[in-house]
């Protein structure tokens, strides 16, 4: 049974960096090379939009809003994703969550729907 579980939420000041873990665990899909991770955040209000993804070979995306001060990485025995935030803004607070599509990100895209597992989330709050 694949599962998701993320860490590393906390409140911060405007300017702080965070860095959030995600540990993954009993996913086949995980250990070919055709997987797509990604970090999604939602923000009150809001729809779950994605900030970061990691493809399969290494290939990295960002969206344009946190390009620049986000940086997306994998530990070398793949069984850890994190996300690196620096420069955080209050913009960016919301509910942090890693994700696993079993197919590659030129497939998924940043649609939530082809992602076919997902963590609990873990929360960021920056304060102005």
């Amino acid at each position: 049974q694949t599962q998701l579980v993320e860490s590393g939420g906390g409140s911060v000041q405007n300017g702080a960096s965070l860095t959030l873990s995600c540990t993954i665990s009993g996913s086949r899909a995980y250990r070919t090379n055709r997987y797509c991770m990604g970090w999604f955040r939602q923000s009150p209000g809001k729809e779950r939009d994605g900030v970061a993804l990691f493809e399969s070979d290494g290939t990295e995306r960002y969206d344009y809003s946190v390009k620049g001060r986000f940086d997306v990485s994998q530990d070398s025995d793949k069984n850890t994703l994190y996300l690196q935030m620096n420069s955080l803004k209050p913009e960016d607070t919301g509910i942090y969550y890693c994700a696993l599509a079993t197919v590659r990100c030129i497939v998924s895209g940043w649609e939530p729907s082809k992602f076919d597992y997902w963590g609990q989330g873990t929360q960021v709050n920056v304060s102005s």
